[in-house]
């Protein structure tokens, strides 16, 4: 069954931001373009396959790595709600903050 994807707003502005990093650095979007297709195939994987992403400490919160992001997500039984897209070159103690709230 696949299941309803829900984009937390924290999810869309985290999204954003790193497509926005990538044009300013690259002076193009063509890497953004990429990076988000990757991100949409993967989303609608995990609709289709929810248990694929690694469990975390936290009840019901999985992640799936891509490239050198985690993509935060909580199984419902109907929807996946994508918590958070995290790169993981940032600072581990700030990401388990962000799983708390």
């Amino acid at each position: 069954m696949v299941k309803q994807i829900i984009w937390s707003n924290l999810a869309q502005n985290d999204r954003k931001s790193i497509l926005q990093y990538w044009i300013n650095r690259n002076k193009s979007n063509l890497y953004s373009i990429k990076l988000n297709q990757i991100f949409v195939d993967t989303v609608e994987l995990l609709s289709k396959h929810p248990q694929i992403g690694k469990r975390t400490e936290f009840e019901n919160i999985r992640i799936k790595i891509v490239k050198s992001y985690f993509i935060t997500y909580r199984e419902t039984e109907t929807t996946i709600e994508i918590l958070t897209i995290w790169d993981t070159r940032q600072d581990p103690i700030k990401f388990n903050k962000v799983l708390k709230k």
